[in-house]
């Protein structure tokens, strides 16, 4: 923990700084830096005490301004923008901040000296009165309520639910995942396909219970597999004409003839 530095009446160069130019009524943005410089200089060479810990923050300060006031007697630099650059705004930015916390100190010790003066008193409510329930009169609460006023809020709940209901969302109904077998597919085809040696798709389709288009898409791919697996052919007479389904026993049977003949 730091000590603090408190020599006569400031407590470090920028206390110093910010009383002299308060004293002599100076604008702040525009610090007459000889003048300041000065009276700085001659405060320290007044000075009583001579510890250098103490001394070495005030001697640091006024390294600081001798090269402002050096830097003010050489022609101005210019940023990058074309401005000139003011050799004194970096202090300036330091006492306004200097000077912010200080009163923001003052305001806080002040506050702290109010908070003294108060006093509280810690809640002194009997336990027989603290666990007291009032009685509910219903003759007297239900006094001003009449059947329109009843079917006003009544009314006015179901308004409230109503807007709860998600308008699109609420009439989606029960999403149910239907569970259709690829092998139960293949299953029905060869059933199908016992007893019927050459059909379309449709009608394959038409025997069916369920028709859905997850069970159509299924089909077709049970279809697929037994295509792959030799089980039958299957063609079309033209462009989006019938899907036609056949045994390949029956496909055999046929292609044998023709080559006979």
């Amino acid at each position: 923990m730091g000590i603090p530095v408190k020599l006569s009446v400031f407590e470090g160069p920028l206390d110093l700084l910010l009383h002299l130019i308060e004293s002599n009524k100076i604008d702040i943005y525009d610090i007459p830096i000889v003048m300041i410089t000065d009276q700085y200089m001659e405060y320290i060479r007044a000075m009583e005490s001579r510890d250098l810990n103490v001394m070495s923050e005030f001697l640091v300060m006024a390294a600081t301004l001798l090269e402002i006031k050096a830097k003010m007697l050489l022609p101005a630099e210019v940023d990058e923008e074309g401005e000139e650059i003011d050799p004194r705004a970096e202090l300036v930015e330091r006492l306004l901040e200097y000077k912010m916390y200080k009163y923001m100190a003052y305001e806080l010790k002040e506050r702290q000296c109010l908070a003294d003066r108060v006093f509280y008193k810690q809640a002194a409510i009997p336990e027989e009165v603290a666990a007291y329930i009032e009685p509910v009169d219903l003759e007297k609460l239900m006094s001003d309520v009449t059947l329109q006023k009843l079917n006003e809020i009544f009314q006015a709940t179901l308004r409230r639910s109503e807007d709860k209901i998600d308008p699109v969302r609420s009439k989606f109904g029960t999403i149910e995942k239907e569970e259709v077998s690829l092998e139960d597919k293949i299953s029905y085809v060869e059933e199908y396909l016992s007893n019927n040696k050459r059909f379309s798709f449709g009608a394959l389709l038409a025997g069916e219970a369920k028709r859905s288009k997850m069970h159509v898409i299924v089909t077709f791919l049970a279809v697929l597999e037994m295509m792959k697996m030799g089980k039958i052919t299957v063609y079309q007479d033209g462009i989006f004409e019938e899907i036609l389904i056949e045994s390949k026993e029956v496909h055999t049977e046929v292609v044998e003839n023709v080559s006979i003949k």
